[in-house]
């Protein structure tokens, strides 16, 4: 955890002097770091280990999660440049920035920002829990776990107040680096280690496991589940629904680097099926689960490997907590900064970002240990919450005016919010059965017809209201070209 905070530290020599600097490195990283920054979301807790657990109880099911990022990038090669291109012309650090300006309202930069933050908490505190249950599952002592989680906290909150996404991007170097070296050593040495070798993980699965081969017409993981959750978290990741995404495209010196990326990080994706492969082997090992479901990765290498090798990949996934935990929080407090809290001088706004770090991360932390279970149910809101951002992100990336104006697309956006939290939380017994399809699915379909009824009759009973709104963020911004780092 050190290291990974040292790195971040060297991000920057001096602290950055204005919100842009710190949010987005100047404009000026290559494909490389720009690679680093947006293939950190490819490994977090969840990847690493959940999809390890996931695989335990789902079988084969849990393969939605191979296709979706590869289909995504096809889009992301089209829409990640013309993001970009407007967030040079316009000045964007923010996701809350493109709505503003595009649909001319502060207010729905306001509430997207919002409604980023509010979903964005749970999943940053799904990172510092996870780092802690890495710690408490390699050292069997839960005290370890919390004070690990303390440090972590402390760590990220130092390196990413100093160096902002520079930082963020220097540990990304090692927690990447890591990742390919576990993940090799994690695909032989646990399949020869448990079973023999890889093949015989599918013989065995055959013969013991044969209806985890198979995604099913009926139960939790059935084919509609496999399909739609792999269709929203496409939709998620294709329209960049995801706040913290978003610095990490604005940051890149060219569309070339971002289209490079595009074309890379789907291949680096597909190594997401070894986690998988270590999943499905503790299937065949007895006693694979005793510390949980999501502990079945760290339980089968404890067993299989030498401490030292345990080590390494303990610090692999320590850092899979650590990077995408600083970019989550950046992506916070730079739409607080931006976006929620109005300041006047740039002084003022990186004062309020700062605290934005601090708050977060200290609010995470203090639920990550006293109530750890607190934000579980929320965490099913993330993605579905945040997939309602996108068919704003689509009517807006049309040339000129959107399709819709603010008002239409805030109702729709409100209106597939409250569907997902209805179909999430509601009490709606037998009377809405939606047979295992994502919520998130269907609030977007809530989200399109709400937004074009409004807009249909915004049109018929304001037809002079269809002028695009002056932007709030007042006229273009050239920034001067900077050398690539």
């Amino acid at each position: 955890m050190l290291l990974i905070a040292a790195l971040g530290v060297l991000g920057r020599r001096k602290p950055a002097a204005s919100l842009e600097e710190w949010t987005v490195g100047g404009r000026r990283f290559g494909a490389v770091t720009t690679w680093f920054l947006q293939a950190g979301e490819v490994y977090t807790t969840f990847t690493f280990l959940g999809l390890a657990g996931l695989a335990y109880v789902s079988g084969v099911g849990v393969v939605y999660a191979l296709p979706y990022l590869p289909l995504a990038y096809v889009g992301m090669y089209v829409i990640a440049p013309l993001v970009w291109r407007l967030g040079k012309d316009r000045g964007y650090l923010t996701q809350g920035d493109f709505f503003a300006d595009r649909y001319g309202s502060r207010a729905l930069g306001t509430l997207t920002a919002v409604l980023g933050v509010a979903f964005l908490l749970p999943y940053l505190q799904l990172q510092i829990t996870g780092l802690g249950l890495v710690v408490e599952l390699a050292t069997g002592n839960s005290s370890s776990g919390t004070a690990s989680m303390i440090a972590a906290s402390v760590l990220i909150t130092g390196f990413v107040l100093w160096s902002g996404i520079g930082g963020v991007a220097r540990a990304a170097y090692l927690k990447d680096a890591l990742m390919v070296l576990v993940l090799i050593l994690l695909a032989v040495a646990i399949p020869a280690h448990f079973v023999g070798g890889i093949g015989d993980v599918g013989s065995g699965l055959l013969d013991g496991h044969a209806a985890k081969l198979t995604v099913h017409d009926d139960g939790p993981f059935d084919r509609t589940w496999f399909f739609t959750s792999m269709v929203t978290s496409l939709l998620s990741v294709m329209f960049m629904t995801m706040p913290q995404s978003w610095p990490a495209v604005l940051s890149a010196k060219d569309e070339r680097a971002l289209r490079k990326n595009s074309i890379w990080i789907p291949f680096y994706s597909a190594s997401q099926a070894i986690p998988m492969l270590v999943g499905l082997t503790g299937l065949l090992v007895a006693g694979a689960a005793a510390d949980g479901t999501n502990g079945i990765l760290l339980q089968l290498t404890n067993d299989a490997l030498p401490g030292w090798l345990v080590g390494v990949v303990v610090t692999a996934a320590a850092a899979c907590a650590m990077v995408p935990s600083a970019g989550i929080v950046l992506g916070m407090s730079s739409m607080v900064a931006r976006n929620i809290v109005p300041t006047r001088t740039e002084r003022s706004g990186l004062l309020v970002n700062h605290a934005t770090v601090v708050g977060a991360v200290a609010l995470a932390l203090v639920l990550g240990i006293k109530r750890p279970d607190a934000l579980a149910d929320l965490l099913l809101l993330t993605y579905a919450g945040l997939a309602q951002m996108g068919p704003a992100l689509v009517y807006a990336l049309r040339s000129g005016r959107p399709l819709l104006r603010a008002w239409s697309v805030a109702a729709g956006i409100l209106a597939g919010e409250a569907t997902v939290i209805w179909l999430t939380f509601g009490d709606h017994g037998d009377a809405v059965d939606t047979n295992n399809i994502n919520a998130g699915l269907v609030g977007l379909a809530v989200n399109v017809a709400v937004g074009l009824l409004v807009e249909a009759a915004l049109r018929a009973f304001r037809p002079d209201a269809g002028a695009q709104a002056r932007s709030p963020l007042g006229p273009v911004v050239r920034p001067t070209k900077e050398k690539a780092v």
